[in-house]
């Protein structure tokens, strides 16, 4: 058991950082993973979303900007259109991966709408980092690929496929 080096006591469980990174407490990690978006949404307001899907080797000024030209601009009128919706709940916000490329178009056009969009990144080493056009109440970073492919699933209302790993050739 490890003992709290100020009092000499054990601290509680949930404040008992090498419990909560044992094998023993994984089930607490995946359910924080549920509880923290959901959270998250409802404070939002956030009912449902449309989620982008695409590569994240394109970029606005590339060979292929023609792609996130048209993720951004598709997204920016979804948004305008929403935001008209009447409902006080937020309707069909942008959702993306939160990464580069396509991603970052969808949640850019979002953005610009003046509207929200959520971004469910993953956390692996030498990849991806979040783009700056998530509302930062709306980003999240996942450790487990099930738990983010649920909160694609979840909320969304419409799917929005644009090519992967494009390359110019």
């Amino acid at each position: 058991m490890i003992k709290d080096a100020k009092d000499g006591r054990c601290p509680v469980a949930y404040l008992n950082e090498a419990f909560l990174e044992s094998a023993d407490a994984r089930p607490l990690r995946i359910l924080s993973e549920y509880l923290q978006p959901l959270s998250h949404f409802r404070d939002q307001m956030v009912q449902d979303t449309i989620v982008f899907f695409g590569s994240a080797r394109i970029t606005v000024d590339g060979a292929l900007s023609r792609y996130y030209e048209a993720a951004r601009n598709l997204a920016l009128l979804v948004t305008r259109w929403s935001e008209q919706l009447e409902n006080p709940a937020h309707r069909f916000v942008i959702c993306s991966g939160g990464g580069p490329g396509i991603m970052e178009a969808a949640n850019r056009g979002a953005s610009e709408a003046g509207g929200k969009s959520v971004g469910l990144n993953i956390g692996l080493p030498f990849e991806q980092a979040p783009n700056p056009y998530i509302t930062p109440e709306l980003g999240f970073e996942f450790h487990y690929f099930f738990m983010r492919k649920f909160w694609f699933a979840y909320l969304a209302k419409a799917l929005v496929v644009f090519s992967g790993r494009l390359r110019h050739s």
